[in-house]
């Protein structure tokens, strides 16, 4: 058993002997037992770094290991959910689930692919090329989590569900966390319907990753103040500001003491995010980092 879920070190993907990167130098350690979301603009990167760590892409450089071990290693004890859902067309989703059953022995959980199913009102007998990308999006997490796997990585999992359904499995996605302790990473841009379920952030932007590590603490770090306009915010680690008539509010990390006539309050996850994303060149959060202040 490993304390670890994913590992990376200066890991990188580029596309092509000369083409992009599509991501690069990303340093992170995902603790086990996590729902980690992984959040970012279109492009950054995030889809990579699952295939990455679904072992379906071999990095260009660095390494990645999951539960671990390499990511081809691990494969049976991880559960991915594409962002297109890539399942047989041809075949039924009762055909569909007992394909899941012979590539999973002795770990597939029939009843609960059938429950998750069933919650879509789906007739066992439709073929997937009829159903809607909601529906296929349904069956795809029952292939996923009933194979029990101990890491389960979604990319995008919710993108073509109604608000119902994606408030009701998000719900059978924390049941399994809590029941067996599945560490979760799921990416997504809809910030704020993680920020009640998840524990622990990835922020990815321009193929690395900008900020990592648990929600409470990355929260912890940062305040959004208010002081008058020319206030000097030295000291302090400064990730977005913007002046107002008379008035300065800003993002930071405080290095210090705040001063008393200073407004401030703890910012929201979704507050954080954006402001992160708004200003790239905002100084990177992570544990590398960290270590780099540190020494």
């Amino acid at each position: 058993m490993t304390d670890t879920a994913i590992e990376a070190a200066a890991l990188g993907r580029r596309f092509g002997r000369c083409g992009r990167w599509a991501l690069r130098d990303c340093t992170f350690r995902l603790p086990t037992g996590r729902v980690c979301a992984v959040v970012g603009p279109n492009g950054a990167g995030k889809s990579t770094l699952l295939a990455l760590a679904a072992g379906l892409l071999a990095p260009t450089e660095g390494t990645v290991t999951v539960l671990g071990t390499r990511p081809g290693e691990a494969r049976a004890r991880v559960g991915f959910v594409d962002q297109g859902k890539p399942l047989y067309p041809q075949l039924t989703v009762a055909e569909t689930l007992r394909m899941g059953a012979d590539l999973n022995p002795g770990r597939w959980d029939a009843p609960a692919a059938e429950r998750i199913v069933a919650g879509g009102d789906l007739d066992p007998k439709s073929r997937i090329r009829s159903l809607s990308g909601g529906q296929r999006t349904r069956v795809a997490l029952a292939l996923a989590l009933a194979k029990r796997p101990e890491l389960l990585l979604l990319d995008e999992p919710m993108a073509d569900l109604d608000p119902l359904a994606r408030h009701e499995l998000m719900g059978v996605l924390m049941a399994q966390a809590a029941e067996y302790g599945t560490t979760i990473v799921m990416s997504s841009h809809v910030v704020a319907e993680l920020e009640d379920s998840c524990d622990h952030l990835l922020l990815v932007g321009g193929g690395r990753v900008r900020m990592a590590g648990e929600i409470d603490d990355l929260l912890a770090a940062h305040a959004r103040v208010a002081a008058p306009a020319q206030t000097d915010l030295a000291p302090h680690t400064v990730v977005e500001s913007r002046t107002t008539g008379r008035q300065l509010t800003a993002l930071i990390r405080p290095a210090g003491p705040l001063p008393g006539d200073w407004r401030t309050h703890g910012p929201s996850l979704e507050e954080l995010v954006l402001a992160h994303l708004r200003n790239p060149e905002a100084p990177a959060l992570t544990p590398a980092q960290d270590q780099e202040n540190a020494a």
